[in-house]
């Protein structure tokens, strides 16, 4: 079954029924090169895949070829009988419907994937809500090897960005705090049925064994840094402190002993130099 055909997919879907949903961010990709060259990044045969928005498999049918065991969370329930003919031949692909923002992912993966050596996140993620689920994933500090995802090509560029670098933001800081972050390969926006308004790009995240930077608080850390580019025209020392309620004086202290100006930017400063004042200011308030 070829899945990566439009004509072949357009049959399915029509004889299930099926319209997509622009509130969903459903749009299926036919490029047939896309989807093997994402599950082989991702994983390999004693990997636990774990799939979120299979869509209509085309994925999903990749991820059983290159993987040990698939698990697929879809959030729409009209694809149930799409995704039962579609992974009708792949017996160690799984589906659960629901939403990912809210079931427990490390009680699925002990579940799931107890046989596995390693498991990965694989998937072509709705673009309305990236960011959410690429946090949470590395915010739950969930046992997994890297997550790979095709995501709109700004925020590819945006989450692999160089922290210090103008294409840098705080999610940017977030994602790197986590994971080493890199940028596959790109895809156009021709690879999809129907065609988004975008362009868009497949990225991997190795999650780290441990930070690259030490904090006092990651809590104060994170609200410091999102405070920091809240503003990216204004200095760090206004911004943060109008933000966070923090002293001026306490502020510029605290560039002082990282050895920065007072006139410094958020956006202009590294993850080392973030950390430096943080801590200083966590230390201290």
């Amino acid at each position: 079954m070829n899945l990566a055909d439009y004509n072949t997919l357009q049959k399915i879907l029509k004889s299930e029924g099926f319209n997509t949903k622009k509130s969903l961010g459903q749009n299926f990709l036919v490029n047939p090169d896309v989807c093997p060259k994402m599950a082989k990044s991702a994983c390999d045969k004693q990997t636990g895949a774990l799939e979120i928005g299979p869509g209509a498999g085309v994925l999903t049918r990749e991820l059983a070829d290159a993987a040990k065991r698939v698990v697929a969370i879809e959030l729409d329930n009209r694809l149930k009988p799409v995704l039962a003919r579609t992974l009708a031949d792949k017996d160690n692909a799984e589906v659960i419907f629901g939403d990912a923002m809210k079931i427990d992912l490390i009680g699925l993966i002990k579940e799931k994937f107890a046989d596995c050596s390693r498991v990965a996140v694989c998937a072509n993620l709705p673009y309305y809500i990236t960011s959410p689920i690429i946090m949470m994933l590395l915010e739950s500090r969930l046992p997994i090897d890297n997550v790979t995802v095709m995501v709109q090509k700004e925020a590819a560029e945006r989450l692999c960005a160089t922290v210090g670098s103008r294409e840098a933001g705080a999610v940017t800081v977030a994602v790197n705090y986590f994971a080493k972050a890199e940028i596959l390969f790109d895809v156009d926006r021709y690879s999809f049925m129907p065609p988004p308004n975008v362009d868009s790009a497949v990225i991997k995240l190795t999650l780290r064994d441990k930070p690259e930077i030490e904090l006092l608080s990651e809590n104060f850390f994170f609200s410091f840094v999102k405070a920091a580019f809240a503003q990216r025209r204004k200095t760090l020392v206004n911004t943060v402190s109008s933000s966070l309620n923090i002293s001026k004086e306490l502020l510029r202290e605290a560039l002082a002993a990282a050895n920065l100006s007072e006139t410094a930017r958020g956006e202009s400063l590294t993850m080392t130099q973030l950390a430096s004042i943080a801590n200083y200011i966590a230390e201290r308030k």
